[in-house]
C-alpha cells in the first residue's frame, strides 16, 4: 500500500467519484434517441395496431365473397292443433304447429324434429365484392401511410427536442458564466465602496446585478427541465436528466447541400392524404355498385320426423309420444334455384351517395394541395434559414471576441476607478448575450438542416449529417 498525504488522498477520491458519476450517465445520441422514441412512442403503437387491424379486416373482407352453408338441427315436443284462418308470426312470436284443422281442441303431444343444410351464393353482383375487397386494400394503405407519416413527424419532434435542449443546456452555461462574473463584480463594487473608493449606489447595482443573474439562471434551467420532461416523453421513458451529445455544439453538418431521395410526391404525409384520396374514390366505386341486382343461387336440403303418423287427419289417436318416433327422420326434401334481388329505387338514394362521396374525394384533393404547396414555401424558406443560420454561425466569434475584450477592459478600468459601473455592467450584459449567441448559432444551423429535411419528407437529410 502507498501511503498518500491526506489531501492528495481526497483529491484522488474527489475525481474518482466525479469519473464514475459521469460514466454512469452515459451520453444519449440522437441516433440511439430515434429508436427508442419510435419504439416506445404510444401514438406511433397505436397506429401500428390501426394498421394489423385493418390488414385483419382485409382477410375477412376476401371470405365474404364465399358461399354461406348452415345447417341447423332441432327436436322438439308439444301439440300439433291447426285452425284455418290467416296469421301473421310478428318478430316470432307465434309457434309454427302445424296439424290438421279439428272440430275440437286436443292435447295430444308427440316429439318432433327438423335436420336441415341450406347453401346460399351471391355469386354476381356486378363486382360489389371485389369493389368492396379493394376498398379495404385501399384503407390497408392508407393506414400503413398514416403509420409511415406519424413515424416521419414523429423523428422530426424528438429532433427537434433534442436540439432545444442541448441550445437550453448550453445557455445555462452562458448564464451560470454570467452569474459568476456578476458575483466577481459585486466583490470588487463591496471592496472599493468600503475604502470609499465608489459611491454606496455602485453596491446596489451590483447587488441588482447579481440578482438578475440568478433569476436569468433560473429560468433558464426551468428551460432545460421543461425541454427534459418533453424528450422523456417522446422517448416513452420517465423524466431524467439527460447527457446530450454534443457534436451539435462543435462541429458543423457534413453537407448542408445535400439533396432529397424523396420525390416530394412520396412526402410522407403527402403520401398519407394520397391514400385517403383513394380510399374515397373506391368508395364512390363501392356505393355505385348498390344500384344493381343481385344474383343468388340457393339450395336446400332437409329431413324431418313427426311422432304424429301419416292418418293423424282421420284418425285423432294416432299419434306415438316415444322420443325415438319423433328424432328419426322419415321424409325428406330438397330445392335449389336461382334468385335475382333488385330494390328498384336503390339507384335513386345510391345516385346522391356516389355525389356525397365524390365531393368527400374533392375535400381531400384540396387538402392534398394546400400541403403540397405549404411544403413547397417550407423547402424555399429552409434554404434561406440555412444561409441565415451559417451567416450567423461564421459572423459569431468576432462578437464573441469584441466583447470578451470590451469586458475585460472596463473590468481594468473599473477596478482602477477609471470607469463607472454603468459602463462596466453594459460590457457584462453585452458579452453575457454574445455568448448565448455562440452558444445557439451553431444549433441554429442544425434547426435550420432539420427544417429542410422536414420539408423534404427525407430525414436522411438530417440524420445522416455526422
Amino acid at each position: 500500500m502507498y501511503n498518500l498525504p491526506s489531501k492528495q488522498l481526497l483529491l484522488f477520491l474527489g475525481v474518482l467519484f466525479v469519473y464514475q458519476a459521469q460514466a454512469q450517465q452515459k451520453v444519449l445520441n440522437i441516433k440511439d434517441a430515434e429508436q427508442m422514441a419510435l419504439a416506445n412512442y404510444g401514438t406511433i403503437k397505436s397506429k401500428a395496431n390501426q394498421l394489423n387491424a385493418a390488414k385483419a379486416y382485409l382477410k375477412e373482407t376476401r371470405t365474404e365473397y364465399l358461399p354461406d352453408v348452415s345447417i341447423s338441427a332441432q327436436q322438439d315436443y308439444g301439440t300439433a292443433n291447426g285452425q284455418n284462418g290467416p296469421l301473421y308470426g310478428y318478430r316470432g312470436l307465434s309457434v309454427a304447429s302445424s296439424g290438421p284443422a279439428q272440430a275440437n281442441q286436443n292435447w295430444n303431444a308427440a316429439f318432433g324434429s327438423l335436420y336441415l343444410s341450406n347453401v346460399s351464393w351471391d355469386f354476381f353482383s356486378f363486382g360489389k365484392s371485389h369493389e368492396r375487397i379493394k376498398v379495404q386494400k385501399n384503407i390497408v394503405n392508407r393506414e400503413q401511410a398514416d403509420l409511415g407519416q406519424e413515424q416521419f413527424q414523429h423523428e422530426v419532434r424528438v429532433a427537434s427536442t433534442y436540439l432545444n435542449l442541448l441550445a437550453a443546456q448550453q445557455l445555462a452555461k452562458a448564464q451560470q458564466d454570467n452569474l459568476n462574473r456578476a458575483i466577481d463584480l459585486q466583490k470588487v463594487v463591496v471592496a472599493r465602496v468600503k475604502n470609499g473608493l465608489n459611491p454606496g449606489v455602485d453596491s446596489a447595482l451590483a447587488n441588482a446585478e447579481v440578482s438578475n443573474a440568478k433569476i436569468s439562471l433560473t429560468n433558464t434551467e426551468q428551460t432545460v427541465q421543461d425541454q427534459s420532461n418533453q424528450l422523456s416523453v417522446y422517448l416513452g421513458i420517465p423524466a431524467q436528466d439527460f447527457l446530450l451529445d454534443s457534436a451539435f455544439v462543435t462541429k458543423l453538418p457534413t453537407t448542408l447541400e445535400a439533396l432529397s431521395s424523396v420525390q416530394l410526391a412520396d412526402h410522407p404525409q403527402l403520401r398519407y392524404l394520397q391514400n385517403r384520396i383513394g380510399v374515397s374514390d373506391e368508395q364512390a366505386k363501392y356505393l355505385k355498385t348498390f344500384s344493381y341486382p343481385t344474383f343468388t343461387l340457393f339450395g336446400v336440403y332437409q329431413g324431418r320426423g313427426s311422432g304424429f303418423n301419416y292418418d293423424y287427419t282421420t284418425n285423432p289417436n294416432s299419434v306415438n309420444s316415444s322420443y325415438g318416433a319423433g328424432a328419426n327422420p322419415t321424409r325428406y326434401n330438397y330445392l335449389f334455384g336461382v334468385a335475382m334481388v333488385w330494390n328498384i329505387t336503390s339507384p335513386f338514394r345510391v345516385h346522391y351517395q356516389v355525389q356525397s362521396q365524390k365531393y368527400t374525394s374533392e375535400q381531400f384533393k384540396n387538402d392534398y394541395d394546400l400541403v403540397e404547396q405549404q411544403l413547397t414555401a417550407q423547402l424555399a424558406l429552409a434554404q434561406t434559414r440555412i444561409g441565415n443560420s451559417l451567416k450567423n454561425y461564421r459572423e459569431v466569434p468576432v462578437e464573441v471576441s469584441a466583447a470578451s475584450d470590451a469586458y475585460k477592459q472596463k473590468y481594468t478600468l473599473y477596478k482602477n476607478g477609471l470607469a463607472n459601473i454603468v459602463d462596466f455592467t453594459q460590457a457584462l450584459y453585452t458579452l453575457n448575450r454574445a455568448e448565448v449567441d455562440r452558444y445557439i448559432a451553431l444549433n441554429n444551423v442544425w434547426q435550420a438542416l432539420l427544417f429542410k429535411s422536414a420539408a423534404t419528407g427525407d430525414f436522411g437529410i438530417f440524420i445522416n449529417n455526422f
